[in-house]
């Protein structure tokens, strides 16, 4: 997948229902500290998750709950922290030249030197609301 230079901002939120539609809210730390505005028109791209990540999300929530109390209402914890490592797919190039990977929820990780298509064990070295970084701790080979 490609992104676009007009991507304003990335972030994960729950579809709510209001009266006779539902709403994607936008965290308020997006309009605070972004370009986006108020008023304004924006395309919106909707990401589904695996059902494994919803079967998963009451579980990994229970976690980040027990590591630094409850999450504040609209504003999910990312679902990484610093130290932690994992083993991703890089699915996607960035226009720097580094490769996205995404983990729960579409949580988007950076990782430098890699390739679309890797598999890498990563650890993750800053993370960020909306995204996290990693570096190459060994690559796998697919089919071992």
């Amino acid at each position: 997948m490609e992104l676009p230079d007009e991507l304003l901002c990335v972030f994960s939120a729950e579809v709510s229902e209001q009266a006779d539609s539902y709403r994607i809210e936008v965290p308020k730390r997006e309009v605070e500290t972004g370009d986006v505005r108020p008023g304004d028109v924006h395309r919106v791209a909707v990401f589904a998750t695996d059902s494994t990540d919803e079967a998963s999300e009451g579980d990994s929530r229970d976690r980040s709950e027990s590591r630094s109390g409850p999450e504040p209402r609209g504003e999910p914890r990312p679902p990484v922290e610093e130290g932690e490592q994992r083993t991703v797919d890089i699915e996607d190039i960035g226009e720097q030249g580094d490769g996205i990977a995404r983990v729960e929820r579409g949580f988007v990780i950076i990782v430098p030197d890699t390739e679309q298509g890797e598999r890498v064990t990563i650890e993750v070295t800053d993370v960020q609301q909306n995204v996290a970084f990693g570096e190459v701790v060994e690559r796998e080979n697919y089919y071992v």
